[in-house]
């Protein structure tokens, strides 16, 4: 029987693994951490968000770029199929009122061990504690393990080692300078879903720290999203940040900083606000006219605060029109982008063109790789966990393809 060595326990590996032991050949996941799935279970914590329930075209939309590169693999494995799957695991979904699909336990932990359980029972192995550090020079795979350096051979490696988003979950990004040795091309890891950094006045951060801004709509240049976003104390995250996160992480990364504008009451237009706010204000206070008037949250009318200070004058100064225009126009500027190590994914990774039809590294055969540490990146919404489970498989198909030639 054929050995496989799928590298990385993640949603990517294990499907790999679990296609490759379908398929007959004799595999091993090997994982630097103590245990498998440890970013998956993570994922879990606030209910696991398998996928997404839109028609195929708008889903396939989402990975932008990337999406002709990814389109074979999500068609091959699609969110349809990665409900059935779970069902046939025991744990059936539901489509929650966003259109996300959810497992209804509603977290990881039972689909994990479902899963590890019928792996177990298609005979793949683990090895746990393994870190991987390269091959030898008879083109053996090299790991770091608690008893030393062991070399192991296999027939095919397929890796799936994910970003450098939450590194001491496993991801570390170390396999770069392992790849980029061998001549293998890899785009610069960069944060993607992630925060941004403010220059908070302390008495903002200080009141506002944790609170969320909700039913607001965001816009960057061309490209706008409403939802939700959170104050931190740094600066600003939450789903409709992490949406556009491509949008803002480039004019960061290009300009130095980012102008993000923010419609408090985007449903509301400037005259019929200007109408509510020419109402006698009385011995109101500003904060308390403006909650009344216009419905703004405390967090809301703090921003409105940061953005007249800013201009240079006082918000009592501004007329109703001036009012009515800022609470749908707050100018925020964005000084950074929070670490990768704490951002939920990553961008970057092996570019297409390295990789043959079947995911395998053109400058290594019987190498190949899928899930995040590929170059794609997507929002949260189902969409990154897809991904990482459709191009796991397609590499695993790939290997046997690769093997029975």
């Amino acid at each position: 029987m054929t050995a496989v060595a799928v590298i990385g326990a993640g949603p990517a590996g294990l499907m790999a693994a679990e296609v490759l032991a379908s398929g007959g050949a004799r595999v091993t996941v090997y994982d630097a951490m103590p245990s498998a799935g440890r970013k998956f279970l993570m994922a879990g914590r606030g209910g696991l968000n398998l996928t997404h329930s839109e028609p195929l075209p708008q889903f396939t939309a989402r990975y932008r770029e990337a999406a002709p590169k990814l389109q074979a693999a999500i068609n091959a494995f699609s969110p349809d199929a990665l409900r059935a799957w779970s069902e046939a695991l025991g744990e059936p979904t539901f489509v929650g009122s966003s259109g996300r699909v959810f497992p209804k336990a509603f977290k990881a932990s039972p689909l994990l061990r479902a899963w590890l359980r019928r792996l177990d029972a298609g005979g793949v192995g683990f090895a746990f504690r393994h870190r991987w550090i390269g091959w030898d020079g008879e083109g053996r795979l090299i790991f770091q393990t608690p008893k030393g350096v062991s070399a192991i051979e296999a027939n095919a490696t397929l890796l799936a080692l994910g970003g450098a988003s939450w590194p001491r979950l496993g991801s570390d990004g170390s396999w770069v300078e392992i790849l980029t040795a061998r001549g293998v091309a890899v785009s610069k890891l960069r944060p993607a879903n992630s925060g941004f950094t403010v220059a908070w006045s302390k008495v903002f951060r200080d009141r506002f720290e944790g609170q969320p801004l909700k039913g607001v709509a965001l816009t960057i240049g061309a490209h706008t999203v409403r939802g939700e976003a959170m104050i931190t104390r740094s600066g600003i995250e939450g789903g409709a940040i992490y949406a556009l996160s491509s949008e803002l992480r480039e004019a960061v990364l290009s300009l130095g900083q980012a102008t993000l504008m923010i419609a408090l009451r985007p449903d509301l237009h400037a005259a019929a606000l200007t109408t509510r706010l020419s109402g006698v204000r009385g011995k109101q206070s500003l904060a308390n006219f403006l909650r009344k008037a216009a419905q703004l949250s405390p967090a809301g009318i703090g921003l409105m605060q940061e953005a007249a200070i800013a201009s240079g004058r006082p918000l009592a100064a501004f007329s109703p029109a001036e009012l009515a225009q800022l609470v749908n126009a707050i100018a925020l500027q964005l000084t950074g982008v929070a670490p990768i190590d704490r951002a939920i994914s990553t961008a970057g990774g092996i570019t297409f063109d390295e990789l043959d039809a079947h995911f395998m590294l053109r400058k290594l055969p019987g190498v190949f790789a899928a899930g995040e540490m590929l170059d794609w990146e997507a929002p949260t919404g189902g969409y990154l966990l897809q991904a990482s489970f459709a191009t796991g498989a397609a590499a695993g198909r790939g290997v046997l393809e690769w093997l029975s030639r």
